[in-house]
């Protein structure tokens, strides 16, 4: 599906998402750790972070959402989302989507409330069943570790499938297991990504993947692209503070041309040939998003490797205005629920 641009992002939702990055607000620094409110300890390849992030916290009688161990080695989780009990039935199954958190692989959660919040209108609107995945974080647990826990997490899905005796109630009672999808915000989309792939040499059954979501997918390369020549200073992403994320999450000594940022980097070899099979991908992105040349690229990939591709791409916005424009997030929900 060819690209097409629609209306450009409202101004407002600038205004209130420099509220919320706050690398976006200082202006006076060209410093990327100093933008993120990072700090880089190289003898622990540990990083303090500094940045107020607001978390939602959840109560023991939430009925919409919960959160459940997935890994207690890894100390890793899940969040789960549902609609309001109201429009639940065991006979009408809702869709599963498996949905990964941004931050450039060093920042956020699941519990962060701007990714709280989304993955609950998710669960509400479309309606679906939402399992957001707690994975670890560089550098602490550089790539690939996010992809073994996004492993984790299909096996566990798979597990409520199986055990219809302990499994989670409200998977095993309310999921159409048929009907899979992985899903992720950029970082959270190249996790998505690579996810899809190792689904594919997993026997997941009763679990079928139905499709994938990247939602302004985070890849990169050492050669830059014109978009991210275009958007240099960036406040929302600028490429240095992409160069900063890649740096921290990638194996220590490995380039931005590693498959994991870049995956044309094995487009004829063992990942390149997987990536078509994937089943279905919707790629969402805007125009005023540095990334979004690598985000066309990717999928001129898939289309010819084989891959239903769908896409909604704007002209305007910048790198996160869904979370903070309230037409853009109804127009991607739409987008959401005609794609599942």
């Amino acid at each position: 599906m060819a690209y097409q641009p629609h209306k450009q992002a409202t101004d407002e939702s600038t205004v209130s998402a420099t509220s919320t990055f706050a690398w976006a607000t200082d202006a006076a620094t060209t410093d990327p750790y100093e933008k993120l409110m990072c700090i880089y300890n190289p003898n622990e390849d540990a990083l303090v972070r500094n940045l107020p992030i607001s978390v939602t916290p959840l109560a023991d009688d939430d009925q919409n959402s919960k959160d459940i161990s997935l890994n207690p080695d890894r100390k890793t989780s899940v969040r789960i989302f549902r609609p309001p009990t109201a429009e639940l039935s065991a006979k009408n199954k809702l869709p599963i989507i498996i949905y990964f958190h941004g931050g450039g692989f060093i920042l956020f959660n699941a519990s962060s409330t701007i990714f709280h919040n989304f993955c609950q209108s998710i669960a509400t609107h479309l309606p679906a069943l939402v399992v957001s995945v707690d994975h670890r974080l560089a550098p602490e647990s550089r790539l690939p570790a996010a992809y073994d826990d996004a492993v984790d997490a299909l096996n566990w899905v798979k597990n409520q499938a199986s055990d219809t005796l302990n499994g989670e109630p409200w998977i095993r009672e309310y999921a159409d297991f048929s009907k899979c999808y992985i899903m992720g915000c950029s970082s959270g989309a190249n996790i998505a990504y690579h996810a899809n792939l190792r689904a594919l040499e997993l026997d997941l059954e009763p679990v079928k993947i139905s499709g994938l979501i990247l939602h302004l997918p985070f890849f990169g390369s050492l050669e830059r692209t014109e978009s991210e020549q275009r958007l240099i200073n960036d406040p929302y992403l600028a490429p240095a503070v992409s160069d900063v994320m890649w740096e921290l999450a990638l194996p220590v000594g490995s380039s931005r041309d590693h498959v994991y940022c870049n995956p044309s980097a094995d487009n004829d070899g063992s990942s390149g040939n997987k990536a078509g099979l994937i089943k279905k991908c919707l790629v969402l992105g805007f125009y005023g998003d540095p990334l979004i040349d690598r985000q066309i690229q990717l999928v001129k990939m898939l289309e010819e490797k084989g891959v239903k591709v769908e896409t909604w791409i704007e002209q305007g916005g910048f790198h996160g205005v869904t979370f903070y424009d309230t037409k853009t997030l109804e127009t991607l929900l739409g987008k959401l629920k005609l794609f599942i």
